[in-house]
């Protein structure tokens, strides 16, 4: 009776690898510039794919209005972008993107419910490299059982929209409302979960 032969060797399990400085692609890393050169200079020549940035301040100070702006610069340049709104109706965007000079191929989304966002975001082809969130407090995700601007409502949405950033190498734009405390509502915990935190001041006075 001949030997039984030997067992080979089982492969090992694949998982994340390593890679050096010199392996990392130029392309993916490149800055995806607003064309508004304030805030590019801001943001240290645009904003990197990837990332989510968070744009707080007092109500009517102005962050919808450049934000909407910042999305037509990028729809123009042929960034595909979806600007989100829970503030407003699709036709008061529309009324202020006219006198904006947004161009009428930008993508609006009115919705507040977190998937419902999410998958309007993957249905987009192509995929939005730049997707803009007006209000972070209006959006919400019915597995948590509390309202919208919550502290885990809007920790989790956060969370997860930072995530899809990152897994699409796109940014995630967010908008948050300042209180009178002069805090960004919804806790200061979400200023540790975006990569860089903007926030507008401005006097009523002038």
């Amino acid at each position: 009776m001949g030997a039984g032969g030997r067992k080979g060797t089982a492969p090992a399990p694949r998982g994340p690898r390593d890679q050096t400085l010199g392996e990392i692609s130029l392309d993916t890393a490149a800055v995806i510039a607003t064309g508004i050169g304030e805030f590019d200079n801001v943001l240290g020549g645009g904003a990197m794919p990837g990332s989510t940035v968070l744009v707080g301040g007092e109500p009517g100070i102005g962050k919808s209005t450049l934000l909407l702006q910042i999305a037509g610069r990028m729809a123009r340049r042929g960034i595909p972008t979806l600007y989100v709104s829970g503030e407003e109706s699709a036709g008061q965007i529309k009324h202020r993107a006219q006198r904006l000079g947004v161009p009428s191929d930008l993508h609006i989304l009115t919705e507040t419910e977190l998937s419902n966002i999410l998958s309007a975001a993957d249905a987009m082809s192509p995929k939005p490299r730049a997707l803009i969130i007006d209000s972070i407090q209006t959006t919400y995700d019915p597995q948590w059982q509390s309202p919208p601007g919550t502290v885990s409502q809007v920790r989790e949405c956060a969370s997860a929209i930072s995530d899809w950033a990152q897994a699409h190498n796109a940014v995630a734009f967010l908008i948050g409302h300042v209180t009178k405390e002069g805090f960004i509502a919804g806790p200061k915990v979400l200023e540790h979960l975006v990569d860089t935190v903007l926030q507008f001041e401005g006097d009523r006075r002038q």
